[in-house]
């Protein structure tokens, strides 16, 4: 299937800024600054609270997160841990602070997102530590931010994805704190490089072959340790019990078919789990919502099965 003609103009607008990961780019400082680059002027949703902080992480960690609040008061709101994505190297609050906004406004949650550390500086498990960390300290601390313990949930897109599945994952091992959601979108869970969209993967998928291969070898260049389910969650010997789950995935996206494995996994092992691809759409089109319609609907979807979810009206 073709990319959506709306999204054509947008990929090629978004590959002028996309560094050359393991090719003219192995500098993950220099592809930091030319993705920055690239969103700087993006438009933001206006929310009706914001407010910045550092929340403790493991031990000597200070994890930055941005909350939004979509409401400045009232009934207690569900509370939504969000990870960017960026292949545990890129990204950070301000690159996907148009996700989160989105999320918050189209949830009728509290959102904090987190910018846990980013490898190759902090290799792996530092992201998934962190964001577990991060969890916790929203569990502990959500009824203090206006939000609902009882309704805490998880969403990430790509790597963020990966760090959402994997602490459901820690979660569940560990007795808490409990999720009541996970919302995955186009998630990393697993590195297999010969599935079949990796195979059938081009440049109007905006991310490679070889730049996954680039991400994988910055977070975790052990190879052995890519086996483990808080690296590839798709590894798990047993998925029952984790929470319920909407797993998202893309026609152009070298993720579509492990995103839907996962989803195959988590069904077979009795997690109530819907699923919703996106024919015509690129890797990383989340970030695209409020510019390009087909964006904009797709992620509208995953907010209203959030918004159900978690029992939530409308903002």
């Amino acid at each position: 299937m073709p990319l959506h003609p709306d999204a054509e103009p947008f990929v090629a607008l978004i590959q002028e800024y996309f560094p050359d990961l393991g090719g003219a780019v192995t500098d993950a400082a220099q592809a930091r600054a030319m993705m920055s680059e690239g969103v700087a002027a993006r438009p933001c949703q206006p929310v009706a609270k914001v407010e910045d902080r550092l929340i403790p992480g493991p031990p000597g960690v200070q994890i930055p997160v941005r909350i939004y609040w979509s409401r400045a008061s009232g009934e207690p709101m569900p509370v939504i841990v969000y990870f960017h994505g960026g292949g545990w190297v890129l990204g950070d609050l301000e690159s996907h602070a148009g996700v989160a906004r989105s999320m918050a406004n189209g949830t009728g949650a509290i959102v904090i997102a987190v910018h846990y550390r980013l490898a190759p500086e902090h290799r792996y498990p530092a992201a998934a530590d962190d964001a577990y960390a991060a969890t916790q300290w929203a569990a502990e601390h959500a009824a203090e931010l206006g939000g609902d313990p009882a309704r805490l949930a998880v969403a990430g897109d790509s790597a963020g994805g990966n760090l959402a599945a994997v602490t459901s994952l820690r979660a569940h091992e560990n007795g808490g704190p409990d999720i009541a959601f996970q919302l995955l979108v186009y998630p990393v869970t697993d590195h297999d490089f010969t599935t079949e969209s990796y195979l059938d993967s081009g440049p109007d998928c905006l991310l490679m072959t070889s730049h996954m291969m680039w991400f994988w070898d910055q977070y975790v260049p052990d190879a052995a340790d890519r086996d483990h389910p808080h690296a590839s969650p798709l590894r798990a010997a047993d998925l029952s019990g984790l929470p319920p789950a909407h797993v998202l995935t893309a026609s152009h996206d070298p993720l579509r078919t492990e995103g839907q494995r996962y989803a195959e996994r988590l069904q077979a092992a009795g997690v109530p789990t819907s699923t919703q691809h996106c024919p015509g759409l690129f890797h990383g089109f989340a970030g695209g919502a409020d510019l390009l319609p087909p964006a904009g609907e797709a992620m509208a979807e995953a907010h209203r099965v959030l918004r159900e979810a978690l029992k939530t009206e409308e903002k």
